[in-house]
């Protein structure tokens, strides 16, 4: 603890060393679950400025890397100055067990607390499986998205790597998540009515897992390469001997082989609940070639989901058929019959394979594996331009 003008100021980094949460975590994470496989998923990015906007890129990936002061979540702890992003470490106390949970948070100039500015959107960025909450693949472009677009972002840890019960979807998780909306809520003008979530991965899991759990709070939901069936995920990493297996093992004390295990895999997996997020716009986008050499999430786990959003509002008739689903699964293309359903969508750095919308709902299959699309030069994910259209039922969110 660092007292800095009368006030206190919690370190959790060194210069140099990066956070040092995000740090230990991931030792401990790697010292308990070596990766075994070269290509599983990929969760830190080397930081390569593009062309663009390379000295805000740049300025970005220095306030992700170098040391950085952890405030206490309370409103008498004024954001960071010195940067120009003022994106702050914050700690915030969950409502359930106390526990603290840290975030990086960012409010623009106009929609802080007492400033004359309008309410803006909020954007929700949830960190990838074996991640946490300052170091995943998605995170510099969505944040540098959200700077440029003059939106309040948060990104929550939600208990860390997925690898002990406390994590992966638990009720704890999904509580810390809903704790961070309330944070930025109380700490920027936040239009209540725009509250956008987005996550790759693990956060795709987690994603989809909150469209079910927390549907009030959203206007749009937008998720990459989400894993949407823990139990069969588990048998698919198993199968691999890929490290998520024992990372699930972790979290639920043994794999789905008896039933009160595998009916606690189900209850966190998306797809067995995604019937309850009827009605609220979710883009779901996934490289055709996942789940193949040695890419870690088949890519059935989103056209299954896409599958059950559509029964749910009442477009069955768009549906996938199963050979279809087990056609591009297994031969990672497209069939013949669904070659004509594709979009030129400017601004993507993986190019569009096969897009359907479907009322509320959207599926993408782009040219690539387990890759977040984080746009042509990395400025900002596509799905940004996706959720900026999405407007919420301000009477839903009020029931």
């Amino acid at each position: 603890m660092t007292r800095v003008g009368g006030r206190k100021y919690y370190r959790f980094a060194r210069a140099g060393d990066g956070f040092a949460f995000r740090a230990s975590a991931l030792r401990d994470a790697e010292r308990s679950f070596p990766v075994k496989n070269p290509g599983s998923l990929r969760e830190e990015p080397t930081f390569r400025p593009p062309r663009a906007n390379a000295w805000l890129l740049w300025s970005l990936s220095a306030l992700l890397s170098a040391s950085a002061f952890a405030l206490r979540a309370s409103a008498e702890n004024p954001p960071r100055r010195g940067l120009v992003t003022d994106v702050r470490t914050v700690i915030i106390r969950s409502s359930v067990d106390g526990a603290e949970q840290p975030a990086l948070f960012y409010a623009p100039p106009g929609a802080r607390p007492g400033m004359a500015g309008g309410a803006v959107p909020l954007l929700v960025s949830l960190h990838s499986w074996s991640a946490s909450f300052d170091k995943y693949d998605s995170l510099q472009s969505t944040l540098m998205g959200c700077i440029r677009r003059g939106w309040v972002f948060i990104s929550p840890d939600f208990r860390g790597p997925n690898m002990r019960p406390e994590a992966c979807g638990s009720d704890l998780a999904v509580r810390d998540v809903r704790d961070a909306v309330g944070f930025a809520r109380e700490n920027a003008l936040v239009d209540a009515g725009r509250i956008y979530l987005m996550g790759a991965s693990g956060g795709g899991h987690m994603g989809l897992l909150l469209a079910r759990r927390a549907p009030d709070l959203w206007a749009g939901v937008s998720v990459a390469c989400p894993i949407t069936d823990l139990s069969s995920w588990y048998r698919f990493c198993e199968d691999k001997k890929y490290r998520y297996a024992e990372m699930m093992r972790g979290c639920f004390n043994g794999p789905p082989d008896v039933p009160e295990r595998a009916a606690e895999y189900r209850r966190r997996s998306p797809l067995f609940c995604l019937e309850v997020a009827k009605g609220i716009p979710i883009d779901i986008q996934t490289g055709i070639l996942d789940g193949h050499g040695g890419r870690a999430v088949p890519v059935d786990h989103s056209l299954r989901a896409f599958n059950v959003l559509l029964e749910a509002n009442g477009l069955a008739n768009k549906k996938f058929t199963p050979e279809e689903i087990n056609y591009i699964t297994e031969k990672a293309r497209l069939p013949s019959s669904l070659s004509t359903e594709t979009s030129n969508e400017p601004g993507r750095k993986y190019p569009i394979l096969f897009r359907r919308d479907a009322g509320v709902v959207r599926l993408t299959l782009y040219d690539a594996g387990h890759d977040f699309d984080s746009g042509s030069g990395g400025e900002e994910p596509p799905a940004l331009a996706w959720l900026e259209k999405q407007h919420g039922d301000l009477a839903r969110r009020q029931k």
